[in-house]
């Protein structure tokens, strides 16, 4: 029972990502917002389209499923072609986005930035919807 409750609580660490940390280069998600805003960064939500509907999209966030065969194409067509612009992932937690950045940069962009708390907050930080920012509907 005791190995039940301990797996229990590291599937529970993970999906909450308890460890992150901000790394060089990471933005806070008032950051993320202000660089959103400023046309500074182009910031793109990779959730689900549900979990847009439950949270709703950061202010000025992009929405684009990350599991879309064309995720790529369609992040192209908000860059212009250009994979030098910089471009902030954030996720609900900071795990996808962290991994998706991987992804981004093998496929050549060069400004990949990460909001590694995410909308509902990690050990990064509160998050995006915690700390009151605002959002907008699907």
């Amino acid at each position: 029972m005791a190995g039940i409750v301990a797996l229990g609580g590291i599937g529970a660490a993970q999906w909450f990502n308890v460890t992150a940390q901000m790394d060089p280069g990471d933005l806070t998600a008032p950051e993320a917002l202000a660089a959103a805003i400023a046309g500074e960064i182009k910031l793109i939500d990779i959730r689900r389209p549900e979990e847009w509907v439950q949270t709703g999209i950061g202010l000025g966030a992009v929405p684009i499923d990350m599991r879309d065969a064309a995720f790529i194409d369609i992040l192209l067509a908000q860059t212009d072609g250009r994979r030098d612009v910089p471009v902030a992932l954030i996720c609900a937690r900071g795990v996808r986005s962290a991994a998706l950045s991987t992804r981004l940069v093998q496929a050549g962009f060069t400004q990949v930035l990460d909001v590694p708390e995410g909308m509902s907050g990690s050990g990064a930080g509160a998050g995006w919807i915690k700390r009151g920012l605002p959002v907008v509907q699907p």
